[in-house]
Formats: structure tokens, sequence, C-alpha cells
């Protein structure tokens, strides 16, 4: 384990979703921040600096995919590795669309949120 805490940000409005990444995550000692909307998405971003963002489709207001699309036109944030996660159907032409890096489906397994966390940090 580093020195340096990991660091996650999480947008999603479903709290009951945001209290159980925030639990899992800050067992294996991440450092969490959440947020129920992207409204001033660069600003929340940058003010956490984070190594790993997850992204839910349905974030109000703007949504998930122009909510990416505006990290990734930010040269100082858009090498944060981006976690697309929602229940449709189509999230894997979702999150290509977003500029994701990667995405997870809805209803997902903590070993499967585990795993695409840690496979997005392997690249970074």
């Amino acid at each position: 384990m580093s020195d340096k805490t990991k660091k996650i940000v999480i947008f999603d409005d479903d709290e009951d979703i945001l209290s159980i990444c925030s639990y899992i995550l800050e067992e294996q000692g991440w450092e969490v921040h959440t947020f129920t909307d992207c409204n001033d998405i660069a600003e929340k971003v940058a003010g956490v600096s984070p190594d790993v963002i997850l992204m839910d489709n349905w974030i109000p207001d703007a949504g998930g995919i122009i909510a990416t699309q505006t990290l990734k036109k930010e040269d100082t944030l858009k090498n944060i590795p981006v976690v697309y996660f929602s229940a449709n159907s189509d999230i894997q032409l979702l999150a290509d669309h977003a500029g994701a890096e990667t995405y997870l489906a809805k209803p997902f397994d903590l070993e499967e949120l585990e795993r695409v966390i840690n496979s997005v940090l392997i690249q970074s």
C-alpha cells in the first residue's frame, strides 16, 4: 500500500449505490467523494483530483455522456480514468460515446467493482 491514499469520485443520484460503493471502497483504503449531480463537473473533479471516476449514465443535470466528455476536454482532467456505469443494455456504446476508459453494468457485484477499478488503475 503506497503512502498516497487513492481517491475516487462517484457521480450517481442513487444514494443507496453511493453508500454501498463508499462503504466497500473505504474498507479498501480509498478516500471516497460522492456527488449526486454533475453540474460544474470540472470544478468538482479538479477540487478532489481523484485517481478514478465512477460515472452514472443518468446523472442530473446533463447526464453522464456530456459530463464525461466535458472532463475529457480538460487538459488537466482528461487523463483521469472514467468508469461508466449504468443499467442500460447499450452500456458499452454509451461508454464509448462518452469517452470513458471502461464500463460497469448495473447491477454489479463487488468483485466486479473492484476488478474494474483496479484495471484502470494499472493502466494509469
